[in-house]
């Protein structure tokens, strides 16, 4: 089922809200109903930079896509996100502070070389915007980092990571994102794809890679199904359950949450409609 078809839309789903339902139902209520805003983070933006840098490498001839060059990319690019998003000048309380952070994504930068070579590469796709819409009317949605093609035909998904590398008990939690995305390019495509490759740029540099079949993304239909089902059952009781782990440290919902002594505000009444299409990479998803 693709969008070329017509199917009433019940709702939609991207990686980053079915991750935070998983992570909290709460946050994902903060983040999708009430939609609150919520201050950048420095590691959040450095991730917007380092993959701004990775993405505009290739439109240069494949011969010139050096280190030195990607590296040249860096303070343009940040020039641009502070013209998009001057807040993000707020981020750091002195000038050696920003110094540092830059520095810590230029080695990012310099990192993605040690784990391949980008100049005997041609990918399809970048920054690809992939949705299709499952027999439910769910519609998957979510951008792709990058997307290549092999002269055969078999499909390669590949994401750049800037956070830690995920220990063995959580390669199934980071792997998530990537079935997800090999399932809508299933339904959107017919086409399962040969290979999900993660690439971790921060540490020492990591790659996890996956092959995915029909059992895979079946299994993770299922999954994101029952996810819908579970939020579906939230907005209908309008109860959000706060659940606590250590990603609690980094929310800036505290002040509203009951783990902190807070109350959350009124739920709603009306719910948000589902957008057809995200406005940008880092828009909000509506239901």
């Amino acid at each position: 089922m693709t969008l070329t078809e017509e199917r009433a839309v019940i709702g939609a789903l991207s990686p980053s809200r079915a991750g935070d339902f998983m992570t909290c139902p709460l946050l994902y209520r903060f983040r999708v109903i009430d939609q609150l805003p919520e201050k950048p983070s420095p590691a959040a933006v450095r991730g917007t930079l380092v993959h701004a840098v990775l993405e505009r490498l290739y439109d240069l001839p494949p011969g010139a896509r050096t280190a030195a060059a990607a590296r040249d990319l860096l303070d343009p690019q940040w020039r641009r996100l502070l013209a998009e998003e001057p807040a993000y000048e707020g981020l750091f309380a002195t000038d050696a502070e920003r110094d540092e952070w830059l520095e810590q994504a230029r080695g990012m930068v310099d990192r993605y070389f040690t784990l391949e070579d980008p100049t005997v590469l041609e990918p399809a796709e970048r920054e690809l915007y992939v949705e299709a819409v499952l027999d439910s009317g769910l519609l998957l949605r979510g951008y792709v980092d990058r997307l290549d093609v092999a002269p055969t035909g078999e499909i390669r998904v590949v994401d750049y990571k800037t956070g830690a590398a995920p220990g063995p008990h959580f390669e199934a939690k980071a792997l998530f994102q990537m079935k997800f995305y090999a399932l809508v390019l299933w339904r959107q495509r017919g086409e399962i794809p040969r290979l999900l490759q993660l690439m971790y740029l921060s540490g020492q540099g990591e790659v996890l890679r996956y092959q995915p079949d029909e059992a895979d993304l079946r299994a993770t239909e299922r999954k994101v199904e029952a996810l819908w089902q579970a939020i579906e059952r939230s907005l209908t009781t309008r109860e959000w359950h706060h659940r606590p782990s250590r990603l609690c440290g980094w929310c800036d919902h505290q002040a509203l949450c009951p783990e902190f002594g807070g109350t959350p505000p009124p739920v709603p009444d009306e719910r948000p409609r589902p957008s057809r299409r995200l406005a940008a990479r880092a828009a909000t998803d509506e239901l």
